[in-house]
């Protein structure tokens, strides 16, 4: 009898894990959908199916959980994000570059495991032309998540082609969910905003109220990662990273969406460190190479997922207060 296989994601307890995971349990067994993190998991992930707690840097633990449950899909998360990486910068490293070795090494090893390590829009920089960022381009990132982005984006190359590792990976605007609060990522004022504006009516920026950058809503995030990994091996041409782009907006922007919403809202302006980081990467993003070659297109644009964004969180807020 055949061991029956299993999904893995590694750092589920982020932004972008949990929806993740939540959406591999809807469209699989929930069973076969395994939940991992350095800290415990919120009850959401540990009440729908199985999880564990394991370091993505303790090589063994992982590659034992991963051969005791038949893994042969990795999607690895683990990671510090832009502004909380320029706080601890050598952390940040260690952990987005060691974490992504031990899972390239485990697929080395054992073959017919495939991976999706996400990248970014970080691993552009101030020398990147800033409009329709091309998938080839000038790539000199400022920041430390940047450079472990970019790093990693050269290892899954030189592993797929050296080694056959079948590693697939996504550079990722910002990301805005309605499950998941900020995890400390430059673009975290879009996910944040849309909180404050239903709690208390207005909104600190901590960017300039022109700051344009690629966002995308966390349902095409989604899309576009599953997507990416059940495309046919021949489809995936790029394995460094693809660009996927959803929309660009400033905070002035989206606080004119909110505002057909909620007419009081009301925003401000506090620039900080996060600004410089943001000036540093691209304000649209070139994707024809992931449409043209697995047939990515999102659905979002800024005024329907505002809709969905507010909707969302009012639901949420109503499901607290009656339980």
């Amino acid at each position: 009898m055949t061991k029956r296989e299993s999904v893995m994601v590694l750092g589920a307890a982020g932004q972008i894990g949990t929806d993740l995971v939540m959406r591999l349990r809807s469209e699989m067994d929930p069973s076969q959908v395994i939940a991992t993190d350095v800290k415990e998991l919120k009850s959401e992930l540990r009440d729908s199916g199985p999880g564990f707690v394991v370091d993505v840097l303790d090589f063994n633990a992982v590659a034992k959980l991963m051969k005791q449950n038949n893994v042969t899909q990795v999607y690895l998360l683990a990671a510090l994000l832009s502004a909380t990486a320029e706080q601890n910068p050598k952390l940040a490293w260690k952990l987005n570059m060691e974490g992504l070795f031990n899972v390239l090494d485990i697929a080395k090893e054992n073959s017919g495991i495939k991976i999706f390590w996400p990248s970014s829009i970080a691993v552009f920089g101030p020398t990147t032309p800033r409009i329709n960022t091309p998938q080839h381009t000038i790539m000199e990132p400022s920041t430390v998540y940047g450079v472990s982005k970019q790093a990693g984006e050269r290892w899954c190359e030189y592993y797929n082609h050296k080694f056959n590792v079948d590693v697939r990976s996504l550079r990722y605007p910002g990301l805005i969910s309605f499950k998941s609060p900020p995890g400390g990522g430059t673009t975290d004022y879009a996910v944040d905003i849309y909180h404050k504006a239903l709690e208390q009516g207005n909104y600190q920026c901590f960017l300039n109220s022109e700051s344009m950058l690629p966002m995308m809503y966390m349902p095409d995030a989604l899309d576009a990662t599953i997507n990416l990994m059940n495309a046919s091996e021949d489809k995936v041409k790029i394995r460094s990273s693809y660009n996927v782009a959803g929309m660009s907006f400033s905070p002035k922007e989206v606080a004119a969406e909110i505002k057909k919403h909620i007419p009081e809202f009301a925003i401000s302006y506090a620039p900080d460190f996060r600004q410089a980081i943001a000036d540093s990467w691209p304000a649209s993003i070139d994707d024809q190479e992931a449409r043209s070659h697995w047939g990515w297109k999102a659905k979002f644009d800024l005024a329907s997922m505002t809709t969905d964004m507010l909707m969302q969180l009012k639901a949420q807020k109503l499901n607290a207060t009656l339980k």
